[in-house]
Parts: C-alpha cells; sequence; structure tokens
C-alpha cells in the first residue's frame, strides 16, 4: 500500500506526500548536517542521546600498511565514546538487500583494528574545520570533564572491543534486511545493529518533513547489557590481580617495569574492554598528555602484550621524531619488522609485542623506556 500523505495544519490544510530521494549524495548529506534524526536511545546518564559527525567517507584500511582500501559513509560519537558506523543506501539500490550487511561488518571489523585515537581525532577536527563548526564547541558536547586525549582514547577502546552501533539507513528498509538486523543484534553481545527507515515528505513550497522509524530496537532490549552505556575502566589492583594469577613470574616483572614508568613520569588510564588493559599517558613538554601504548592482557586466545600508539605519537610530534622512537625500540618479536612496515602508511598503527617476547630479549624493556624518555625530552611537541 502507497504511503498515505502527512497533514500540516496552519493557515489551512497542507498535505505533504512520501518524496524519494533524488540522490544517494542528498541523503547523506542531509545525515551529515542533521544527525538527530538518528539520535534514538539515551547515554549512560539518562540524558538524550546526541550524535556528532566525526567524518564523512571515512577511510578503512584492511592492514597496517593498505591505506584506505573502503569507504565508510559516516562515523558519528556520542559522548559515552561509543562509535556509530552509518551506511547509506536509497531503496532502489538492489545492495540493500545482502551485500550492505556483509559491507558494514568489513567495515565494522578493520575499524576495530587500524583506527588509532589520534586519526580519529585528526578527522573529528578536521571535519569541524571544513564544516565551519568551532571544535571548541563540538568538543562542549563531547569531553564534560574529560580531556580530548582521553574522549578518544576511550573510543579506540571501544572499537577494539566491539562496543559500537552499525546503523543501515535507507528510505525504505526491505523485510530482508529487517531479519538479518534483528538477528545480528540478538547475536552480537557487545555491538547494537539498527535498520533505519527515513521517510520523506514534501510538498509544494520548501517544507520537509523526515519521519525515521527504528527496527532493531527490540533485540537489543532483549540483550544482557552488552557494557557500552557506561565506562567501566580497568583499575590497577584489578590489572595487578590478573598479573598475578595468569602471567610468569618474568611476564610480571616486564608489565610491572612498564606500568611503574608511567606511573613516575605520567598517568596509567584504565581501558574499557572486556579484558584487563592500562594505557600509559605521559606529559609532553609544552603541556597537555600523549599516550604512548596500552598494556593489555587478552582473554581469548590468552595473551599479554603491549602495543604503541604511533598514531598519536606520529600527531603530536611530526613524522621524523616518531622514526626516531621507533628506531630506538627492540626487535623482540618481530617489532622491528611491523614497524618498518607502517613507515611507509605515517606510522598510522598500533604494532604490538608479547611481554613475553620482551622478557625473553636482554635489555629489551629497558630499550623501550629508554626511548620514551628520549621522545619526550629532545623533542618539542607539534603545535
Amino acid at each position: 500500500m502507497a504511503d498515505q500523505p502527512v497533514f500540516v495544519v496552519g493557515a489551512g490544510l497542507e498535505a505533504l506526500e512520501a518524496t524519494a530521494f533524488a540522490t544517494e549524495e542528498e541523503f547523506q548529506e542531509l545525515l551529515a548536517r542533521h544527525p538527530r534524526v538518528l539520535d534514538f536511545g539515551t547515554l549512560s546518564d539518562g540524558q538524550p542521546l546526541r550524535l556528532v559527525l566525526v567524518a564523512r567517507e571515512m577511510g578503512v584500511p584492511t592492514s597496517a600498511d593498505s591505506g584506505s582500501v573502503y569507504r565508510l559513509d559516516h562515523l558519528f560519537v556520542d559522548a559515552d565514546g561509543v562509535p556509530t558506523l552509518v551506511e547509506v543506501k536509497r531503496a532502489t539500490d538492489t545492495r540493500l538487500r545482502r551485500e550492505v550487511v556483509g559491507q558494514m561488518l568489513d567495515y565494522a571489523a578493520n575499524a576495530a583494528r587500524y583506527w588509532p585515537a589520534a586519526l580519529l581525532q585528526h578527522s573529528f577536527e578536521e571535519t569541524c574545520r571544513t564544516d565551519g563548526r568551532s571544535v571548541e564547541q563540538a568538543y562542549g558536547e563531547l569531553l564534560g570533564e574529560r580531556s580530548s586525549d582521553d574522549f578518544w582514547a576511550t573510543v579506540e577502546e571501544r572499537l577494539a572491543a566491539g562496543q559500537m552501533r552499525l546503523l543501515f539507513v535507507a528510505d525504505r528498509i526491505p523485510l530482508e534486511l529487517r531479519a538479518i538486523v534483528e538477528f545480528l543484534n540478538r547475536q552480537m553481545r557487545q555491538t547494537d545493529v539498527y535498520a533505519v527507515e527515513l521517510t520523506q515528505y514534501r510538498g509544494d513550497g520548501e517544507l520537509k518533513v523526515l519521519v525515521p522509524r527504528v527496527y532493531g530496537e527490540v533485540a537489543t532490549a532483549a540483550k544482557t547489557p552488552s557494557g557500552h552505556g557506561g565506562t567501566q575502566r580497568t583499575t590497577r589492583p584489578e590489572l595487578q590481580a590478573a598479573l598475578d594469577t595468569r602471567c610468569t613470574p618474568e611476564v610480571r616483572r616486564v608489565a610491572t617495569a612498564l606500568l611503574e614508568h608511567a606511573e613516575s613520569r605520567g598517568k596509567l588510564v584504565g581501558g574499557t574492554g572486556r579484558f584487563p588493559s592500562m594505557n600509559v599517558h605521559y606529559r609532553m613538554a609544552g603541556g597537555g598528555w600523549v599516550p604512548i601504548g596500552t598494556l593489555s592482557l587478552y582473554e581469548d586466545p590468552a595473551r599479554e602484550e603491549f602495543a604503541f600508539s604511533l598514531g598519536s605519537i606520529v600527531t603530536r610530534f611530526g613524522f621524523d621524531a616518531t622514526a626516531a622512537f621507533a628506531d630506538a625500540l627492540p626487535s623482540a618479536g618481530g617489532l622491528d619488522e611491523r614497524l618498518h612496515q607502517l613507515r611507509n602508511t605515517n606510522f598510522n598503527g598500533w604494532p604490538s609485542v608479547s611481554l613475553a617476547a620482551l622478557a625473553a630479549e636482554s635489555g629489551a624493556v629497558t630499550a623501550i623506556l629508554t626511548a620514551i624518555d628520549q621522545l619526550l625530552a629532545t623533542h618539542e611537541p607539534r603545535p
């Protein structure tokens, strides 16, 4: 049955008829300018959800050295640091049935691995400047009492843990897609999946009415809590308890050296993933903080590693300083090979090394700590 018109009562009665979007570009531009049409649900403190645009056509790599292979239509984020990935299709696009689902899952899987905090922050601030928005005002909607570094580190951690929203947006959602969305939402504990049908009504004048209808909320409500409604950070005692119960004395010594060095010269920020983790931040000479890396104790499969936040380092100190830092790091566990590959992508990545490999190579931990000290002491941060 055809859509019934929407009636606007003013001086008279005006009927607005359902009207298809002329182009996908028009559809995408509307969402970028008016993300409130996608604001359903609440934040962890009970406040209404307010999505903020990070970027349009956000590049998605498929490896540490591939560059952007795909382009996500829109990336939004909310004040809880939960990223929202949006793909837009018109009903006339036959890919809306099944192909778009595989496409979105591909984007989400690779974004979780290859979108460091520094890249997300740069994309957001560049989008603000391009759109003529004040960066400070945009941050005012997101940060609260947090620093921008802490906020984007939280977004990155949520991505790594799979704590995100996936939104399929179209002017008509077919039954096949609704069924897939409901199924995925029931099966995926950390990730929420929705389909949003956005119908446009227009009359003879300039008046336009947008009516969103959301599919997938029933399956979301039936889930056990996924954890991305709040920010439950790993505490230092919790991380230590995990180290004591699952790690060898050699691995514990490596972890303790890395953590104590950060505590004495910077600060530790607990991770928000499903596994115990701790981010190490250091104060820069010109003020502010730089996240150097993350110590993580993964559960499935069980492994302990330290990952370097090279994207954050290169954003704050530049390529040459980051290259010198990378050259000073040890070769343990093939770390040198991964660092060499990342030179071709402006060090956009999170190269990691297992704590066991660091423990097995004499002087490896000392080399890391010395490299950090040299980076902070000999290079002024970029303006």
